[in-house]
């Protein structure tokens, strides 16, 4: 019966997608997409999630890729793809992408991503083209090279003997070394391309969005359910937040206020804290009694050695004493570039 099925609909059925072979013009486009790594990675022993963007030549299939923090978003792209113009040495009269339905979770957002990213390739001269919703064979140029990346990144963290980096800027190495080789094998097509490429502008542009906030009397602001600790002197003040997809910085009347990592949460939809004990510490010293029942006392810690400290200084002295030789502790700690090692000499004494 299967078999007189197939025949059936092989002589009388509708007809299948046809996938049609493109023969893409010298410098006529470039590709970018996100992929997950499928080579677990950890940095400093800890778990590190990411995305890598990756941007390809469609005719000579030079390439590039970049580590991104968070998910796909605006910024992640601008970056990635500036990025991979300016080591290129021009761009392509067209970009393609995906749907990019992951980087934004409204309509207002949606909204700002296709406004931000179509002022982009105005700035490179860029005609902004996206694949047919779920035809991911249309996008199969860049979806080749993450099959290739992958590959290459799976053979260089086997040939390193493990998984672990100490820091993103060497894992970024890794990578460099891995699009290095694989571009080895483009250079004749990409010397033709070069030719043909359209010159860059002397400036790059905007790669963060903007966001206005004003820091609470907690001396905290909130992006996107995060809650970041600022300086306590910016309490009351409204900042100009230019977010990018691994930090924030803070403005004020265009002077720089402050630079901080971005943190994202476990989960998506959940809220997080990140919290710099630098930022309070002083504002703290003078009351240092809020200490036991702050809100954020265990993110004041440095690290795990401190709340082993508190913990046992808690137990040895009374409540009052305690909590001001922690806070005691935490203002000498303020003032020395290696808190593990001065927390290291408290330990042996």
């Amino acid at each position: 019966m299967q078999r007189r099925v197939k025949f059936f609909k092989t002589t009388h059925g509708a007809d299948k997608p046809v996938i049609f072979r493109q023969n893409v013009p010298i410098g006529h486009q470039g590709l970018s997409d996100f992929t997950h790594p499928d080579t677990d990675i950890t940095l400093a022993g800890k778990p590190f999630p990411h995305l890598i963007y990756q941007f390809r030549l469609a005719y000579s299939g030079w390439r590039y890729a970049h580590i991104i923090q968070g998910g796909e978003s605006y910024s992640a792209l601008a970056e990635g793809l500036q990025n991979a113009l300016i080591k290129l040495g021009g761009s392509p009269v067209e970009h393609r992408t995906d749907s990019l339905s992951a980087a934004y979770n409204n309509h207002y957002q949606a909204q700002q991503l296709t406004k931000n990213y179509q002022a982009l390739c105005q700035h490179y001269g860029i005609t902004a083209t996206r694949n047919t919703k779920g035809m991911s064979h249309e996008n199969g140029a860049i979806e080749t090279a993450h099959r290739s990346l992958k590959h290459r990144i799976r053979q260089a963290v086997a040939l390193r003997g493990h998984n672990d980096f100490a820091s993103i800027a060497d894992y970024q190495q890794l990578l460099d070394n891995c699009t290095k080789r694989l571009n080895a094998y483009t250079r004749t097509k990409l010397t033709e391309e070069k030719i043909q490429l359209q010159p860059l502008p002397k400036t790059r542009f905007m790669d963060y969005m903007v966001m206005t906030v004003k820091v609470t009397t907690t001396s905290t602001i909130e992006i996107k359910r995060i809650t970041y600790s600022v300086p306590s002197r910016l309490i009351g003040e409204t900042i100009a937040v230019h977010l990018y997809h691994d930090k924030l910085c803070g403005f004020m009347a265009q002077t720089a206020v402050f630079d901080l990592p971005r943190c994202y949460p476990e989960h998506a939809g959940m809220r997080a804290r990140r919290i710099d004990y630098r930022h309070v510490i002083n504002a703290l010293a003078a009351k240092p009694q809020a200490f036991r029942f702050s809100v954020f006392r265990d993110e004041l810690f440095p690290d795990d050695n401190y709340k082993a400290i508190w913990q046992h200084i808690d137990q040895q002295l009374d409540s009052k004493r305690a909590c001001k030789w922690m806070v005691s502790v935490l203002k000498i700690a303020a003032s020395h570039q290696d808190v593990a090692q001065f927390a290291g000499a408290l330990n042996q004494h």
